[in-house]
């Protein structure tokens, strides 16, 4: 706030004429903003102007007070008042004497060709628009995208948020921003935020260890101009003082001083890396947008699109057009049509497809309940555990309001219902207007399992939208999460391991709490009765699957226990005795490395001459295929779907390929199982032991 003396807090005019007569073909098709701000940068008041056809027009301004001084700036009409005090434009300085009147007429401000020609670039509109999908190419609703402008120097990286918008039903979205150039370098540099970019370090470091005589600098989390001291230095020694101050008047120097030091790069000058490339970022006229898109999603807000440095549109034109695909962690609105007929289909398990577990309509018969029956890989017959969620549809013509699971161990029954603690429900997802309400969002809706009519009940969702928000959906609201699950089968304490076969029954609500006679309704297309075959290996215990241990190393024939200190520098044979099993035989593959050193290690399965052998282990008995994966035990011998491994000595014919250097070594075995519990692709049942010593070679 400017302090004022009581003669200064009287009603203050000022009259600021401009004078673009001088402009060469000058055309009065551009206002023109005059901000009035005080020395300290701080916006007082601000005017747009349009000139008459002469080029000439007059800023008024008037104040509650007169200021103790004064700055006058003068740019485009479409630049905010704000930005022109850091922008390189027309400037004029008032002095505090010259406010000692209640009004003050200056001389004109005379407008150069320069300047007016300029200022049609220098603050342009950008309209950026486009929708957000999923892989599948289905919207994205409801999301947040962000635009960035990005900047990169040596190894940092910063970014400037434009501007953002939320998409729409169709997954679309615009945004508008204007951009300004012509910044003041100490005030652009002010506002922005830097932070180290390792995929700029990764190009940049094999660079300077090229360089003879020089340190490579440390990795740092802010710039500063005392790491190319570094680079520079002469026998060691700095040239300069240490500063915390970036000062970018230094940088035109710097750079050429740099590039007489550092060798050649036609790749960072086409990534535009400085020093390799000119940076002038206070003078692009023109930003380079990357996306950060984020969405709610399932009560949870997802990072869904996260675009890098390497994803910038360079240059962008004014009207930019883009589809961004979302990762599969975003909600999509899900339009599927329904199968036609009295039928259901079955369409997923976890996130597979039902074609894709042997023995269901459209997969080989066998092995029945394993996913991807097809074999020979590792990741060949794999069976599941845990919460197993089932998706489907009904066809268009089907009248099924709610709906229970029956279990059998044969395609042919006997049928039971499902355990009550086995017949899950959960929360199918919307995009919309709140049910009951208007305010739009994403919303869940619970799908729970409860007792109807005497039976332990699903509601179907055909019967939920015909009796809740009806003749909104598809139109107002739409399914973006969970459109077609039709239960999470709770496996886990409730079912051992085997094969199992499901079914659906259906009800027709026919009175409150009624329900009229069960309905065994086909797959679609076919005569069959609806059902699905999977497999489990629920009798999961981390402690005993998979087992893995190290019983025992030798060197030489000798025993070297944990902790050992042994001379092999007279070089000999390396045994390792080790357990990788499964009771089950749902193996899916071990691994057994010696890690030594900063981040060193020793794949021992593969050494030179390396060979397995089967071996009993106490209570594990011998390997029935060596493996080390499930892929390859099927090459050996093993019969699909199942391998147990077991016991198996390890023996490389020099211990020197084993132990490369004298270290104390790690040697670590991992065993993992082919199971997916709970949805869980990756191959979680697993387990890691490992065994110290130190050698000598």
């Amino acid at each position: 706030m400017v302090s004022k003396s009581s003669k200064d807090s009287r009603p203050f005019h000022l009259d600021v004429p401009l004078d673009a007569s001088g402009v060469t073909d000058f055309r009065a098709d551009m206002p023109v903003k005059v901000v009035l701000a005080t020395g300290e940068s701080q916006v007082l008041a601000s005017v747009t102007v349009d000139l008459d056809e002469k080029g000439q027009g007059i800023a008024r301004f008037d104040l509650d007070q007169a200021p103790g001084s004064a700055r006058i700036l003068v740019g485009p009409g479409d630049a905010d008042a704000q930005d022109l005090v850091y922008l390189q434009t027309i400037s004029r300085t008032l002095p505090a004497r010259l406010f000692r009147d209640s009004e003050l007429s200056i001389a004109p401000i005379l407008i150069s060709d320069f300047y007016w020609w300029w200022w049609r670039i220098w603050c342009r509109r950008f309209v950026i628009r486009g929708r957000v999908v999923c892989p599948d190419g289905s919207p994205v609703p409801g999301a947040t995208v962000c635009a960035q402008d990005v900047d990169w120097w040596w190894w940092w990286s910063s970014t400037q948020q434009v501007g953002c918008a939320v998409t729409d039903v169709n997954g679309a979205f615009s945004l508008q921003f204007t951009w300004c150039c012509g910044w003041w370098p100490w005030w652009w540099w002010r506002r922005r935020h830097w932070a180290f970019e390792p995929t700029l370090a990764e190009r940049v470091r094999p660079l300077l260890e090229r360089v003879p005589n020089v340190r490579a600098p440390g990795f740092g989390p802010r710039p500063s101009l005392d790491l190319f001291e570094a680079v520079l230095a002469e026998n060691g020694v700095a040239r300069a003082a240490p500063s915390a101050e970036v000062d970018l008047a230094k940088l035109p120097a710097l750079r050429s001083q740099l590039l007489t030091r550092l060798p050649a790069s036609a790749e960072l000058a086409s990534l535009r890396v400085w020093p390799w490339w000119p940076w002038q970022p206070w003078w692009d006229c023109t930003p380079d947008i990357i996306f950060k898109v984020r969405q709610t999603c399932r009560g949870e807000e997802r990072l869904i699109v996260d675009e890098g440095i390497w994803d910038a549109r360079w240059n962008i034109p004014t009207v930019l057009d883009v589809t961004l695909t979302a990762t599969n962690d975003a909600c999509c609105i899900t339009d599927e049509p329904p199968p036609e007929g009295d039928c259901i289909v079955f369409s997923t398990v976890c996130n597979s497809l039902v074609n894709q577990v042997g023995g269901n309509p459209g997969s080989p018969a066998g092995p029945a309940g394993y996913l991807n029956p097809v074999g020979g890989f590792t990741s060949s017959h794999r069976p599941f555990a845990g919460v197993v969620p089932v998706a489907g549809l009904f066809g268009n013509l089907a009248n099924v309001d709610y709906y229970k699971f029956q279990v059998a161990p044969a395609s042919l029954g006997p049928w039971i219902d499902l355990a009550p603690a086995a017949q899950g429900g959960f929360s199918r997802w919307y995009y919309g207007p709140i049910l009951g309400g208007a305010i739009v969002g994403t919303y869940p809706a619970d799908f729970p399992s409860a007792v109807v009519g005497g039976q332990l009940v699903i509601e179907s969702r055909e019967h939920f939208e015909a009796t809740q928000g009806a003749g909104s959906w598809g139109f107002q609201r739409f399914w973006v999460a969970g459109r077609d699950q039709l239960v999470n089968w709770l496996t886990a304490n409730n079912y051992a391991d085997g094969a199992y076969y499901l079914r659906l029954v259906g009800y027709e609500l026919t009175a409150p709490d009624t329900l009229g006679p069960e309905q065994i309704l086909p797959l679609c297309n076919t005569e069959d009765d609806n059902g699905l075959v999977l497999t489990l290996d629920n009798i999961y215990d981390p402690p005993l699957e998979p087992a893995a241990d190290i019983v025992n190393v030798r060197i030489n024939g000798v025993s070297a226990g944990p902790c050992s200190n042994i001379d092999a520098s007279g070089g000999g044979v390396l045994e390792v005795d080790f357990v990788a099993y499964d009771v089950d035989r749902h193996l899916a593959f071990y691994s057994l490395v010696a890690t030594y050193g900063e981040d060193l290690a020793v794949n021992l399965l593969t050494a030179p001459g390396a060979t397995l052998t089967p071996v009993a282990l106490g209570a594990i008995p011998a390997a029935d295929f060596r493996g080390p994966d499930y892929g390859a035990a099927q090459a050996q011998g093993a019969a699909a779907p199942l391998w147990r491994a077991g016991g198996l000595r390890l023996t490389v014919p020099d211990l020197r390929d084993a132990f490369p250097e004298t270290c104390c070594y790690q040697l670590e075995l991992r065993v993992y199982k082919r199971t997916i519990v709970g949805c869980d692709y990756d191959y979680t049942p697993q387990k890691l032991t490992y065994y110290s010593l130190t050698v000598v070679v």
